[in-house]
């Protein structure tokens, strides 16, 4: 492969003119300076090529530092093919020897014009620079012109002074080699390789630092063309050229700074995982601590760096901290540098970053790097760095500091926390199966008796979480007798016990038979949480109301709080709160909860409080909201998955929620709650897409669920209702009244406008007739009192639908209008349509005019997001390969709907402002 192009040609340019000048008589010293690799020996090689085809004599000279104890060595190379020359005797006076080789010389240009190229002249013998500095005072007198490249490089250890130090600035022409531009590197990588990407071309240019030699090797490394991607490593590179000009580098840079060169690499291998946001870092520390680690003086370091970042090697990132400009380029400089040589700099460094005052998280990350420190700084630096990444979010980080503190001698006590801290963490990453190994070593550990109920109710409620319900609860169970004087601790492991039992019916029968039989011979032994519990049990198995539920938590609430306890209070009555519609109360409830949870300990009502959450954005019907942040990947359903689901048929995304639904296997699914809110959700994907009979399976399997459980109240998933409209609508009737009645009777019990509404609603359509007509009456006029959300929606459907059959169209029609309207509001899709498919049944012209953005087509909305994202009609017009007219089209009608005139409204218009509130405007009837 041909070398890349370099930006030399002012440099060929320069000597030409000056070789001109010498044949005329007049010669001159040129001294081309550079770095490393900057292309010095292609400039002086080009050079002397060009004058032996002009006929000029050219004489040569390579020097080397293998050479510099050798008097005169680099001068004998000069003239050492000259006819009759005779080396300078080694012991001569050094002035009379190089007045004979500067008479020789004078005598060789009369015969014809010189060129002298003298290639690394910072590397020549002193008796040779010496007479090369004296022969330069003369160069103007004869037709020679002399030649030298010299390092210009700034170094750790100083340089000796240059060769035109002495002479006056009149006799020297200078000229320095600077690094490519990124624009230069980027034509020379597109030169060789005319197909490759632009990220491709970016990290070769990076990786090539601005130095023609790294350049020019890594190309030849990559010609192959078997890298897709510009490798990390230099151990994925063959032949090996890069790594060998690196080496070159290091070595011509000298010992002090191939040193700091590779002592920053091993910094820099430190810093690939950055540390979070807010955690800082001292770059003025670093030339001081590079100068500790290495030996160098701080101020040679802190110029070098400098000079490194000015040449592109180096490239600060974005917390400021120097680095190399490409990860390939550190690996070149770490070659030859041993594995434990780089753990013992990191434990220094760590060290000297610590006592330097550096954040914790920046220290442990150099600790990760380490073998064990065994020293009492250690531990609390990597528990500190774990703490803050917490804070942050990062809990990945976090698991990997905890993980390396183990490394670190710990007590019993100290590992017993530390393994469930852990083991709690990768429980939340996914795809980590170490949790319950690090929780059960944890168990085992003699600590004190809190730390082993904390260990257990992270154990339990992890292999809970994965589904083995019954071996989690035994987990807990299994420290009751070893804490008999406990009684404190006894209770808290019962309230995991009975949080943890909703997983799976018959431990869940079990576990409420035990507290209600506690609750009875003693009331003053079971906690507020106990009570709670039993509150909410009453409320799933249809023995109590609302109101008489929230009065009996109120109180307990009021009660002083055990702080070990309160987690199950809060959450339980959370839940309670919003099955009652107290949703502003559930909510508080919740954030107390979520407050008081640590993500360093696996406590079984987190998620919980989290699934209350929820089911509270969904009882308001904030769509929006709850298709935020699709649910995370999972083996089995979760309350998540459920609420997406319900929320994709509602907003009238059926093929996603088929998708959805596919995407889990029921059969093989274990037993949970979670599993029956799925069961029902997809039961309604079923009946909204006409599959009757499955939706009808769905539903009454959710029933059989609930029913085994011990939770008859509608509060959770009515499923009585649900399945009593299936059979109507397959012809079933007696089955649906019997179901409808039912329901209401229980959800009387409970006495909320949700469930009594939704329960006469379902009988009022199985009724029929007059006795039907008024019980959906008196449903919309009970659920006009309270949210107005999708029952009230579906409450006005069914009442239009029985007046259009009872023969009152006008009525009907104001009434499915205002179902409409409400639905649109909402972005209730699927009820918005039956709405209007109601209203076209019952003989309107027109039903409606849809504004707002969720009217708008798939077409106008992308159209729309392009014009207010900047985008002009023409630009739009060539994106989406659409006529200028059609765009225009498009977007008029888009601001009909939106109810804007202006493009700048667009982007308010679309995200909900003012002007997009979504609205029905009824047509009159004609």
């Amino acid at each position: 492969m041909s070398r890349p192009a370099c930006p030399l040609r002012e440099a060929a340019r320069l000597l030409a003119t000056t070789i001109e000048r010498a044949h005329a008589g007049t010669g001159r010293l040129v001294l081309l300076r550079g770095a490393t690799g900057t292309g010095r020996t292609t400039v002086l090689e080009n050079a002397a090529e060009d004058a032996a085809a002009h006929g000029m004599r050219v004489l040569r000279a390579r020097c080397s530092a293998g050479d510099s104890a050798i008097p005169f060595a680099a001068v004998q190379q000069l003239f050492c093919h000259m006819p009759g020359f005779a080396d300078p005797a080694g012991d001569g006076e050094e002035r009379a020897t190089g007045a004979g080789l500067r008479r020789v010389l004078r005598a060789y240009a009369e015969q014809s014009p010189l060129l002298i190229t003298v290639d690394d002249v910072h590397l020549a013998d002193p008796a040779s620079r010496r007479w090369l500095v004296e022969t330069a005072r003369l160069m103007d007198q004869l037709p020679i012109v002399l030649v030298a490249t010299e390092r210009s490089q700034y170094d750790v250890d100083p340089p000796a002074q240059g060769l035109a130090h002495s002479l006056s600035p009149a006799l020297v022409t200078g000229y320095t080699l600077n690094p490519l531009s990124d624009a230069s590197a980027a034509t020379a990588v597109r030169s060789a390789f005319p197909d490759a990407d632009g990220s491709w071309i970016k990290d070769c240019v990076r990786a090539g630092a601005g130095n023609p030699l790294l350049l020019h090797a890594l190309l030849d490394d990559l010609s192959d063309g078997s890298h897709p991607v510009v490798p990390d490593t230099t151990a994925a590179l063959y032949p090996g050229a890069f790594p060998a000009a690196v080496q070159w580098w290091l070595d011509c840079a000298g010992p002090g700074t191939a040193e700091v060169a590779r002592t920053l690499a091993v910094l820099d291998e430190g810093w690939d995982h950055g540390p979070a946001p807010g955690a800082g870092f001292p770059v003025p520390h670093l030339p001081a601590l590079l100068a500790q680690l290495s030996g160098a003086d701080p101020a040679r370091v802190a110029g070098w760096i400098t000079a490194m970042t000015g040449l592109g090697l180096l490239r600060p990132d974005g917390l400021g901290r120097t680095r190399y400009a490409h990860p390939l380029l550190r690996d070149g400089m770490l070659t030859g540098v041993s594995a434990a040589r780089r753990r013992v700099v990191h434990r220094t460094t760590a060290e000297a970053m610590l006592r330097r005052g550096v954040s914790s998280e920046l220290v442990a990350r150099q600790l990760l790097l380490t073998d064990v420190v065994d020293a009492p700084w250690a531990l609390p630096v990597l528990q500190d760095a774990a703490s803050l990444a917490l804070r942050e979010g990062h809990i990945e980080d976090a698991v990997t500091f905890l993980r390396r503190a183990l490394d670190e001698p710990l007590s019993d006590e100290g590992r017993q926390r530390l393994l469930t801290e852990l083991g709690s963490l990768e429980y939340a990453v996914p795809g980590s199966s170490a949790a319950i190994l690090r929780l059960t070593e944890a168990l085992r550990l003699p600590g004190p008796p809190q730390e082993r109920v904390r260990a257990a109710v992270a154990l339990g409620t992890a292999l809970t979480g994965r589904g083995r319900t019954r071996a989690g609860v035994e987990v807990l169970r299994s420290l009751y007798d070893a804490l008999t004087d406990r009684p404190d601790l006894v209770r808290i492991l019962r309230q995991a016990f009975l949080q943890l039992s909703d997983n799976e019916q018959l431990v869940r029968r079990e576990a409420y038979k035990l507290l209600a039989e506690g609750a009875e011979r003693a009331p003053e032994s079971i906690s507020p949480a106990g009570h709670a519990f039993l509150v909410k049990y009453a409320v799933t198995a249809g023995l109590s109301s609302a109101k008489e539920a929230m009065l009996r938590l109120r109180r307990l609430l009021a009660e002083p709080a055990d702080p070990l306890s309160e987690p199950y209070l809060l959450g339980t009555a959370a839940a309670v709160a919003q099955w009652a519609d107290e949703l502003d109360e559930a909510e508080r409830l919740v954030e107390r909860g979520l407050a008081g949870q640590r993500p360093d300990f696996l406590h079984p009502m987190h998620d919980a409080l989290l699934s209350t959450r929820m089911d509270i954005v969904a009882a308001r019907a904030d769509y929006t909201r709850l298709l935020a942040d699709p649910p995370p990947a999972a083996a089995a359903p979760t309350n998540a998955h459920a609420h997406a689901l319900r929320t994709l048929v509602e907003t009238g995304r059926a093929a996603e929620a088929a998708r959805l639904a596919e995407s889990f296997d029921l059969r093989t699914a274990p037993e949970s709650w979670e599993l029956n809110r799925f069961l029902y959700a997809r039961g309604e994907l079923r009946a909204a897409t006409g599959d009757l009979a499955g939706a009808l399976h769905d539903f009454l399997e959710c029933g059989r669920r609930q029913s085994a459980r011990e939770m008859f109240s509608p509060v959770v998933t009515p499923w009585r209702t649900a399945a009593a409209e299936c059979h109507l609508a397959l012809g079933v009737p007696r089955e649906a009244l019997a179901l409808a009645e039912e329901e209401l009777r229980l959800a009387r019990v409970w006495n909320t406008p949700r469930t009594v509404g939704r329960a006469l609603r379902v009988l009022g359509t199985a009724t029929g007739g007059r006795r039907g007509l008024q019980l959906t009456q008196e449903a919309v006029r009970l659920l006009r009192g309270g949210p107005a959300g999708p029952e009230l929606v579906a409450a006005l459907l069914a009442l239009g639908r029985q007046l259009t059959a009872s023969g009152e169209s006008s009525r009907a029609r104001d009434i499915l209008r205002e179902a409409a309207g409400l639905a649109e509001r909402l972005g209730a899709i699927r009820l918005r349509d039956l709405a209007e498919e109601a209203l076209r049944a019952g003989g309107a012209r027109r039903t409606a005019t849809r504004t707002g953005a969720a009217s708008l087509t798939d077409s106008e909305r992308r159209i729309a997001e392009l014009a207010a994202g900047g985008r002009t009609n023409a630009e739009i017009a060539d994106l989406l390969h659409l006529a200028r007219r059609t765009v225009e089209t498009h977007l008029t009608h888009s601001y009909r709907k939106l109810g804007i005139r202006r493009r700048s409204a667009l982007s308010a218009a679309l995200t909900g402002g003012d002007a997009a509130s979504g609205s029905l405007v009824s047509d009159r009837d004609t």
